[in-house]
C-alpha cells in the first residue's frame, strides 16, 4: 500500500509508510522544527504531518523525488531568506527540496523559528 492511499492520523503513522532512509530525513525534520518551536502540537493536516503554533505553522512531507516544506502564508519569510533560497524550487509558500540531497536544516530551522515570531505578533 503506498502512503497516498493510507488515512494517516499520527505523525509517527506518516513517517512510518516510508523506506527507513526517507524515515530518517522525516524524522530529522520533525525533530529540528520542534525544537525550533517548543510547544507546537503535532497533527496531520491534508494528509502531511503539520506543527500548529498560533495557526498553522510548517507542513513537510516526503515524495518520489523530493521533500516539500510548506510554511502557509509565507511571503515575509521568503522575502527574508530570499538570498538563501536562490536556486531552490519554490512555489507559493512551499519549497521543494530534492531527495537525493542533503537537507538544508539550519536554513529550514531558522525559517520556521522566523515563521513563529510572526506568528507571536513579534
Amino acid at each position: 500500500m503506498t502512503s497516498s492511499q493510507i488515512k494517516f492520523e499520527t505523525v509517527d503513522q506518516y513517517i512510518a509508510s516510508f523506506p527507513a532512509d526517507v524515515q530518517q530525513k522525516l524524522e530529522t525534520i520533525r525533530t529540528a522544527f520542534k525544537q525550533a518551536v517548543p510547544g507546537a502540537a503535532e497533527l496531520i493536516h491534508y494528509q502531511m504531518p503539520a506543527l500548529d503554533y498560533n495557526g498553522k505553522l510548517v507542513y513537510f512531507a516526503a515524495f518520489k523525488n523530493h521533500y516539500h516544506i510548506t510554511l502557509p502564508h509565507a511571503g515575509k519569510v521568503l522575502e527574508a531568506f530570499k538570498d538563501e533560497l536562490s536556486g531552490v524550487d519554490i512555489s507559493k509558500s512551499t519549497i521543494r527540496l530534492p531527495a537525493g540531497r542533503p537537507l538544508p536544516m539550519d536554513l529550514l530551522t531558522r525559517m520556521v523559528k522566523f515563521k513563529a515570531e510572526q506568528l507571536r505578533g513579534k
